[in-house]
């Protein structure tokens, strides 16, 4: 068995930008609310004819671009997503024939805001036990179609996108580029965090998510990095699953992780559920702010009360 390594990402983020000012027209609320509460000032919101298989497909094209590959090369599609609208045919079957993919295993994950980290360790995986070469992961959700717009508590919060990362066995005696993952759940408080009933409507308890994140997670997300042989102290980055500011920033200074660099997407994107850690991994790559092989912890939370994190080594 040989390690698994990611090698390109990719992001997609559709044209449609919603700012606090146009919150404040539509609900009870201001620019100095929500930025004092949540932090965010402006997220993307996708059109009617976006469907989250597009968002998906643009993201994933653009890692297969980074890394130099073809549809062809690719034999295992996952997708992370909870806001599929269809059951069948899956996210993942529908972006394989969005981009041309001939033959793959395609799977949905749905495990909400932890999402894309599962999904990525199931690459890990499978890469690791030889049943896949080169997968692609893609975290994909639209969650303006599943907010209420008159509840002020969740329509400030949520945004639409797509993440993607290409992820494929590294050579042989190279160290590995995904660590082990760490990851669980608290199945007795899943409510706290929903996306339920028809039509479905997301939905939180934000007190009790805040609690929990901010005393419960720090720990968990050190063992992360303990597992990867590393300390918090070496990491080059951590990409935080990007629900609220509140949350990412004291969190990210338990953890521990003193010199690096804290993704903060957040503020310009909102909560984009699966897809904001490969959205906010993508930016960070691209914008050069951390290099090839540095250590990064990605940490997903949220819905079901899920969490999973691994360190990775950026592309």
């Amino acid at each position: 068995m040989h390690g698994s390594r990611i090698t390109a990402v990719g992001h997609y983020q559709p044209a449609g930008i919603l700012t606090n000012e146009d919150l404040a027209g539509m609900v009870d609320t201001s620019d100095e609310w929500i930025r004092s509460r949540v932090g965010i000032r402006t997220r993307r919101i996708a059109g009617p004819d976006e469907p989250v298989d597009e968002l998906a497909g643009h993201a994933a094209a653009k890692a297969l671009a980074a890394a130099g590959l073809t549809p062809a090369d690719v034999d295992l599609v996952l997708v992370a997503t909870s806001t599929a609208v269809d059951r069948s045919p899956n996210m993942a079957a529908r972006v394989a024939a969005r981009l041309g993919i001939p033959g793959p295993a395609a799977m949905d994950v749905n495990v909400v805001c932890a999402g894309f980290t599962h999904a990525l360790a199931t690459a890990d995986h499978a890469v690791r036990a030889g049943s896949a070469s080169r997968a692609l992961v893609i975290g994909a959700d639209k969650m303006s179609e599943v907010t209420d717009w008159t509840d002020r508590t969740t329509c400030v919060l949520v945004g639409d996108g797509a993440g993607a990362a290409v992820v494929e066995a590294g050579a042989p005696g190279q160290e590995p580029g995904i660590g082990p993952v760490l990851w669980g759940s608290v199945p007795e408080m899943g409510n706290a965090v929903r996306i339920e009933g028809t039509p479905p409507r997301f939905a939180q308890e934000g007190q009790s998510v805040y609690r929990w994140a901010t005393t419960r997670l720090p720990a968990i997300a050190r063992q992360a990095c303990e597992r990867s042989g590393l300390e918090p102290a070496d990491l080059a980055a951590v990409v935080l699953h990007q629900a609220n500011l509140r949350i990412i920033e004291p969190l990210a200074g338990k953890i521990g992780a003193v010199n690096a660099v804290v993704a903060r997407d957040v503020v310009e994107s909102g909560n984009t559920s699966a897809a904001s850690i490969p959205l906010a991994f993508s930016k960070l790559v691209e914008r050069g702010e951390i290099g090839t092989g540095d250590p990064v912890l990605l940490f997903g939370f949220g819905g079901n009360l899920s969490y999973a994190g691994q360190v990775v080594r950026c592309p």
